[in-house]
């Protein structure tokens, strides 16, 4: 048998065998931290989510405050009064 249809058997072998086995004695702390785990993915993304929400509403109000699409008034001339 040749070193290529060995290792194509291990792999085989490695790729039928039970995926994901968790041994009896330790499978309620596994569920214990895989929830753990979850809830704090969800909250992380909700946090982030929170924080674009809160800094689209910032922006928001400073562009309505600032305006910074309208230009400036012009201050090289001065204004014609009296004619």
């Amino acid at each position: 048998m040749n070193g290529q249809a060995r290792r194509e058997r291990e792999v085989r072998a490695i790729l039928e065998d039970v995926q994901g086995a968790v041994p009896p004695e330790i499978y309620p702390e596994a569920v214990r931290r895989g929830g753990r785990m979850l809830r704090r993915r969800r909250v992380l993304r909700r946090l982030l989510w929170l924080a674009l929400c809160l800094a689209l509403a910032a922006f928001l109000v400073w562009a309505l405050l600032a305006r910074p699409w309208v230009e400036p008034p012009s201050e090289t001339t001065p204004p014609l009064t009296g004619w």
